[in-house]
Formats: structure tokens, C-alpha cells, sequence
């Protein structure tokens, strides 16, 4: 969702939810191959991005932290260059070879380190701000292109659709029709570093031998789109789909994780799974009145986190 008003474009940057998450090799660089569904979901940050020509480039990011977003997001997030957000901006200046100002405000719920795409999110809602506000200066393939250099993730939120990704972030295949799925999110409050989780992934003995590609998907997708699915249904078969190669080397950096899931599951969920490298943990409800329900039943620990959201088609 996006809207343009005389301060620039102000849009939403939703995060996802991986459905599932096969580690299928290694690239001689270093990078993993992955395949998983992505779905984006009713959680969002909201940005607002300004455009004026100037003799000097300079990009200026606001960041505001929602107060119902968990405690340890104003210690990790990124407020000066270095955040994706200001990096794709500067980005997007330099492959256009433009000088400007552009000012960019950020509302942010996305928990950091939380394996949600928050920040991969932020940079994918600034490029497609600034590729409306300067319409034919990049192409599609040249953002795409913009996208990929900033993130595995930020090609996605491009697109911003349910979908198989495959690659390293950047093969996506859309796929239509997915039922809504009722979620509740939970967080330890401790973030988890991408690169640390993919180490530690490394060092276990199953690193040594990857998920056959396209095995658990297939399953998956001919579940979530068939003739048949419904929310209330899937919810109880997806347990054993929703398996993420990467948990058994989140949970040995940050214990909380299964206990997260373990609470999920007694407050009702059908399924449950982690979100990407972590450390956020999802469970999935048989509805809207299901999932509001279990959340009553969660008492946060300390710096604990817990949030209600849908996938969005």
C-alpha cells in the first residue's frame, strides 16, 4: 500500500514469514542455497520518502520506534548510513548518477534480527518510492539488479507476494491463491545475526548433508494450493512442512527460541515454525478469533514479544 502526497510517498513495508525453509547447498562464494516460501504478512513498518534535486547528495533517515514493538528493536536498529533503508537510497542516486536530498521516514514494528525481513523490507519500500517519484530513470530489471546487491531478501519485497524463492533470495516464483493463515508472532527479545545463525549452521553435522531441493516444498505448495485448502484445515496437516534447516543452529545460539514454540503450542496453535535465521517464532491458528484467543493465554517473560498477523495474499 502507497500513497503520494505533497511530502513525497508514504508507504507500508510488510514483513514475511517463511513457510518453511530448505538449506539445498553452498555457492563457492560462501552463499547458501535456499528454498522456501515467503509470505509477506499484516505486520509492517511505515515509510515516507522525499525527493529533491541538489547540488549534493545527501540522505537524511528519521527513525521512530512503536511503542508496542519489542524493547530490544531501539537497541538494534540501524538509525545512521549503514541502515538498508539510507543504503538503498544511496543506491538508487548512484545508479542513476543523480544528486539529491532525500529524506526518509521510518515507523518502525518490524522486530530486528527477528528473521522477519524488516530491514530488507524498509530498502525494497525505498526503492519502489524513489522509482515513482523519478519514474524511467531505472528500469525493472535495473532495480531488481539495485535490489539483489542490498539484500537476499529485498528482491522479494519488490514484489511483496506470496511466493517459492530459491537461490540465494533472488529466484522468485509467485505463487497465487494461498489461503489466509491466522498467526501469532513471538520474540524472544534477543535478536539473531543472519551470518552468526548460517555459521553455526555450518558447524552442525547436517550441514554436510542438504535437504534433496524441492522435496518438502512440492508438498507444501500442492497443500497451500489446493482446489480444497482452507485456513482451518491446513493449519493442522502443515506441522511437519513447516520445518526451517537453519532452527537447530538458531536455537543453539538463543535457547528461547523452542521454548516459544512449545508456549505457542500450548496456547492452541496447530503448527509452528521460525521465521527465516530467527530468532521470531510463529504459530498458526485455525482463525482470526482462534489466534486472538491464544493470545491471552501468552504471559510475556521479560523481554518477551508477542504480536498477532495474518498472511496476506
Amino acid at each position: 500500500m502507497q500513497q503520494e502526497s505533497s511530502d513525497g510517498i508514504k508507504l507500508a513495508a510488510p514483513a514475511k514469514v517463511n513457510l518453511g525453509l530448505r538449506i539445498v547447498g553452498c555457492r563457492e562464494d560462501g552463499y547458501h542455497l535456499i528454498e522456501s516460501l515467503f509470505a509477506p504478512i499484516t505486520l509492517c513498518d511505515d515509510l515516507s520518502v522525499e525527493y529533491a534535486p541538489a547540488k549534493r547528495t545527501t540522505v537524511e533517515l528519521l527513525v521512530e520506534i512503536d511503542p508496542a514493538a519489542p524493547a530490544s528493536l531501539a537497541e538494534s536498529v540501524p538509525t545512521g548510513p549503514e541502515n538498508l533503508a539510507a543504503r538503498a537510497a544511496s543506491s538508487f542516486l548512484e545508479a542513476t548518477g543523480e544528486t539529491a536530498a532525500i529524506r526518509i521516514r521510518l515507523h518502525k514494528r518490524i522486530p530486528a534480527g527477528g528473521g522477519l525481513g524488516g530491514g530488507s523490507s524498509d530498502a525494497a519500500a525505498v526503492l519502489r518510492a524513489l522509482a515513482q517519484l523519478r519514474p524511467g530513470r531505472l528500469s525493472p530489471e535495473m532495480l531488481a539488479q539495485q535490489a539483489v546487491a542490498l539484500g537476499a531478501d529485498v528482491p522479494f519485497f519488490l514484489v511483496a507476494q506470496p511466493a517459492l524463492v530459491r537461490g540465494i533470495g533472488e529466484k522468485i516464483q509467485p505463487i497465487p491463491g494461498i489461503p489466509t493463515l491466522s498467526l501469532i508472532l513471538g520474540h524472544p527479545g534477543e535478536p539473531l545475526s543472519t551470518p552468526e545463525v548460517f555459521r553455526a549452521w555450518d558447524a552442525l553435522p547436517s550441514a554436510l548433508t542438504p535437504s534433496p531441493a524441492g522435496s518438502t516444498m512440492r508438498a507444501l505448495l500442492g497443500l497451500l494450493t489446493g482446489a480444497s485448502a482452507d485456513a482451518a484445515g491446513l493449519a493442522e496437516v502443515l506441522g511437519g512442512l513447516l520445518e526451517n534447516d537453519l532452527e537447530p543452529a538458531a536455537v543453539r545460539l538463543c535457547p528461547p527460541v523452542r521454548r516459544l514454540q512449545e508456549d505457542l503450542s500450548r496456547a492452541g496453535a496447530l503448527a509452528t515454525g521460525m521465521s527465516g535465521s530467527g530468532a521470531t517464532v510463529f504459530g498458526v491458528f485455525a482463525d482470526g478469533s482462534s489466534a486472538a484467543a491464544g493470545l491471552e493465554q501468552l504471559a510475556p517473560r521479560a523481554r518477551e514479544w508477542w504480536h498477532l498477523a495474518q498472511t496476506v495474499a
